[in-house]
């Protein structure tokens, strides 16, 4: 017998009795249909086996049904020496998302400017925390691309995922205070980006608030933990009364370990340390570092679905910062907390 004839968008909108135009928007996720059609039609497009002619979309809607995903910051600082730091984890939650909604994600290695997002057959892209005037963002702009960025961009009203540099910085900066610190520096990064910035500020004010002096040392990017072992040593050599160290990059906190070391301070008992992201670096870490669970799987979520909502044309090209819930604190040994 000649083989069974796939079934086609009509059989799944007449197996869940809706009409075509609306089986079709609750598979590709567009329109305005109720979540429980939604479910009614994929449940009936699983039953009877069916798949998308993804060429014959594309040739309809001239879309690739492909995302980006990139990074302009350094391999150093943005996925470490085991390739399994924040760009990763972020890209992993981001491609789980963008593939329930019909699409493939690109993932670029995070190498700067040397990225050739000029020859990626994309839709949109989503970009991880790009440097003021960053040449990444602007030529996918420039190629008239829909583009969203995580963490916001100085200058720049492009729509973004807020992720909270402000109030991370002051809990970490309160954990180290309550623990018993009074001489707390910051480390930050040597590029211009709104995390960095933030960070900046809302050291400034708290210091301010708490009648402290502000000791602020920024690391190289692209030395990773070299560059924060080299501001750390910079920090306790200078101000040998520095009793908490705050650095806004992982990378940078285990270089701060080691420097802390050579200098004969001990962590806990004669400093404590903080970083803002919880990943494998901060768990890892010999003490493991305090630091932050920066809630990296909701901020991907959100930032693929404000994506593809300006993609499909849901979305105004600058869509206000969406808000995720503040970050929480992860305490651990490097804070005298053993947990």
């Amino acid at each position: 017998m000649p083989p069974a004839k796939p079934p086609t968008i009509s059989d799944v909108a007449r197996a869940a009795g809706v009409s075509r135009t609306t089986a079709s928007d609750a598979l590709n996720g567009t329109g305005r249909v109720d979540a429980s059609t939604r479910d009614r039609v994929r449940d009936a497009a699983q039953r009877l086996g069916y798949r998308p002619n993804l060429r014959a979309k594309r040739l309809r809607t001239g879309r690739s049904q492909m995302i980006g995903f990139v990074s302009s910051m350094p391999a150093a600082v943005a996925a470490g020496p085991a390739r399994l730091g924040f760009y990763m984890e972020v890209a992993a939650a981001a491609a789980e998302v963008a593939l329930e909604r019909g699409y493939a994600l690109i993932l670029t290695p995070p190498v700067a400017t040397e990225t050739p997002v000029d020859t990626l057959d994309i839709d949109g892209a989503i970009v991880v925390e790009p440097v003021q005037d960053d040449p990444i963002t602007a030529s996918l702009a420039d190629r008239g691309l829909p583009v969203v960025t995580l963490g916001a961009q100085l200058g720049s009203d492009r729509p973004h995922i807020d992720l909270h540099s402000d109030l991370a910085t002051r809990i970490l900066l309160d954990h180290q205070y309550e623990r018993g610190a009074r001489r707390i520096a910051l480390i930050v990064g040597d590029t211009q980006r709104h995390s960095y910035d933030a960070a900046r500020a809302a050291y400034d004010a708290w210091c301010a608030e708490h009648r402290l002096t502000p000791v602020i040392e920024t690391a190289a990017e692209t030395a990773g933990p070299e560059g924060g072992y080299a501001a750390g040593r910079r920090i306790l050599t200078a101000h040998p009364d520095t009793d908490g160290i705050c650095a806004m990059v992982d990378a940078f906190a285990v270089g701060c370990v080691r420097a802390a070391t050579e200098l004969g301070r001990r962590i806990p008992d004669d400093l404590l340390l903080a970083t803002r992201y919880d990943g494998v670096l901060a768990r890892t870490c010999d003490p493991p570092l305090t630091a932050l669970n920066l809630h990296l799987a909701r901020s991907a979520s959100l930032a693929v679905e404000l994506l593809l909502g300006q993609i499909r044309r849901d979305e105004p090209a600058t869509a206000p910062p969406q808000l995720l819930e503040p970050p929480n604190l992860v305490p651990r040994a490097s804070t005298g907390d053993p947990r």
